[in-house]
């Protein structure tokens, strides 16, 4: 594989002029400032998790929402909940059906086959839904791009309340509600809520409701028991760790340590995670991907299953099955990584836009290949699996290239498209995939053109090794729970000697590092970098996350190295 060069862009250094704050650490409040909290009440409010309580009817849509479905469960109407077959949907999917069924709705969940149906709405599973009497459609984390469907409904006597977090385009919509805070008029404050976090707005406002005008038995059921569900969909979609979604995950992931349902308990033990330590980072690596494998490999009912059973041996069968396919879908990544990355060289790697297409890639799997090449190859991948009639393809890219917008120019060609500014799909024609891939190049190359395409790593400080400590991984905790755009803090520490080096893991991939900076030896590891064995210098340059290394119930600071340079190779340069 392609080693790329990664550029590092240094945050200034803390400036005189910046408050004075009581922080445990001074460095606590450089990562702080690189953030971009810069006053005492902004930061006491980050430390402490407190974020202003927003109302759920704040958000365009909300009230027409809340009567359509309060109409829906008086009057005994079947409901069906429409979800996405990723971890964000599938646990939108389960929250919104756990909160109907508390308030006696007649409600069932429809999560499409990924092969078969594709992504968000579609005809055919319109048309079975009305067979089976549904009156009203509730979506999540899908439906702002389905004009047609939405018509079709209508047209089949069911009302569809739409709630998606995705790119608004500009077809109407004949729906009788829709909740998107990317909407133009929409007046919520937060813009960045996944699709787990607008149904969890939903069922907050369906709870509080209920509780001033009841249409049903008040239920046992409070918001808080569905933070669970919240902080898994929003970390698993890489949605931003800011604002409202920090606090609800935050308070999520006390729930998942404290008392996690039955089969997220189950999944904790299939993945061997630590009860009671589940953080961003289980999530993100653990919990998320076995989640996402049902979707990927088979069907994500079953995922939707062990989120809403109640029964112990039910979830230990479901999340064995989901460890099983997720073993499955690393297997077959790799695979069609590889065969992806053949296509690339062999047609040339200059490409603005990477595109490959083929009856070989199956669509479970087209995202996560698209993320690898971006990952390889720093530029926008779309991957295709390319189908006698029709193909869908799925597609990752670089902060410098805006995808779907991409899409958008391009949606004369396509079926149906949608997506965000990093991740997006579309369905099309088999027979127009070869305009559709000109004319995306073409697109990459004018808005490219002159750019500097190389990965980069924003370091918040340059600390010496001696100065790392307890102390100091003590007072970074409270910035947790890290992820999208609140990174783990990366500092670099510079020439530092190398004691030992060897490569460790499944074919030599990852690097083990023994490290001195004159006064004390460091362990070190570095995923990814085993191509460094046999050739690195005796002193070298490292960016890394200071991390804890627990082994046998013993307790080691460890730097978790995320590049290497030789000593003195790249001078500083600032981050925008």
């Amino acid at each position: 594989m392609t080693t790329l060069f990664r550029k590092w862009e240094f945050h200034p250094p803390l400036p005189p002029s910046a408050p004075a704050l009581p922080l445990p650490h001074p460095l606590v409040a450089q990562i702080l400032y690189n953030r971009g909290l810069r006053d005492a009440a902004t930061v006491e409010d980050f430390l402490a998790g407190r974020v202003h309580a927003d109302d759920p009817f704040d958000l365009l849509g909300m009230h027409r929402a809340v009567k359509r479905i309060r109409q829906a469960i008086e009057a005994g109407e079947r409901i069906a909940v429409y979800g996405d077959f990723d971890a964000d949907g599938v646990t939108a999917t389960a929250l919104l059906i756990t909160v109907l069924h508390a308030l006696r709705a007649d409600a069932r969940p429809y999560i499409p086959h990924r092969v078969e149906e594709g992504y968000g709405l579609n005809l055919q599973a319109l048309e079975k839904l009305a067979q089976q009497g549904v009156k009203l459609v509730i979506t999540v984390d899908c439906g702002m791009r389905s004009p047609r469907e939405v018509a079709f409904a209508r047209q089949r006597g069911m009302d569809i309340i739409i709630t998606d977090h995705h790119t608004v385009g500009n077809d109407q919509l004949d729906a009788a509600a829709i909740i998107n805070p990317q909407q133009e008029d929409c007046r919520y404050p937060y813009k960045h809520l996944a699709g787990v976090g607008l149904a969890y707005k939903l069922a907050q406002a369906l709870l509080q409701t209920n509780r001033t005008a009841p249409c049903a038995p008040p239920p046992s059921l409070h918001e808080d028991d569905l933070l669970d569900l919240v902080a898994l969909g929003t970390v698993a979609d890489l949605a931003p760790l800011t604002g409202e979604n920090r606090a609800l995950v935050q308070r999520g992931l006390q729930r998942l340590n404290e008392e996690p349902r039955p089969g997220i308990e189950a999944l904790i033990r299939q993945a061997r995670l630590r009860p009671g330590k589940i953080d961003s980072t289980a999530i993100g690596y653990a919990l998320g991907p076995r989640l996402n494998a049902a979707g990927r490999m088979a069907h994500a009912h079953s995922a939707c299953d062990l989120l809403l059973t109640h029964y112990p041996a039910e979830a230990e069968h479901l999340a064995q099955e989901l460890d099983r396919m997720n073993r499955e879908r690393q297997q077959l990544t790799a695979e069609m990584e590889e065969r992806a990355a053949q296509m690339i060289r062999a047609e040339g790697e200059e490409q603005p836009l990477l595109f490959v297409a083929g009856p070989e890639f199956p669509a479970g799997v087209v995202g996560l290949v698209a993320s690898r090449l971006v990952e390889t190859f720093y530029r926008p991948a779309v991957v295709v699996e390319q189908g006698q009639d029709e193909s869908h393809g799925s597609a990752r890219s670089i902060p410098e290239f805006h995808i779907t917008a991409a899409f958008d120019r391009c949606a004369a060609l396509l079926i149906r498209h949608g997506g965000h500014a990093a991740a997006g799909g579309f369905a099309a024609l088999t027979a127009d995939l070869p305009r559709i891939k000109q004319q995306l190049l073409d697109i990459a190359a004018e808005q490219l053109e002159g750019c500097e395409l190389v990965p980069r790593l924003t370091i918040d400080a340059i600390v010496p090794l001696q100065e790392l400590s307890w102390a100091l991984w003590e007072a970074l905790q409270p910035l947790q729970p890290f992820g999208e755009a609140n990174p783990e803090p990366l500092f670099v520490s510079r020439n530092v000697q190398v004691r030992d080096s060897r490569p460790v893991g499944s074919e030599g991939k990852h690097l083990k590092l023994t490290l001195f900076d004159g006064k004390a030896v460091w362990d070190a590891i570095a995923f990814g970098q085993g191509h460094w064995a046999g050739r690195l210098p005796g002193r070298i340059d490292i960016a890394y996350n200071l991390q804890v290394n627990e082994w046998q119930g013993e307790k080691r600071l460890q730097l978790n190295v995320q590049d290497i340079r030789p000593a003195g190779e790249e001078e500083p340069s600032c981050a925008s």
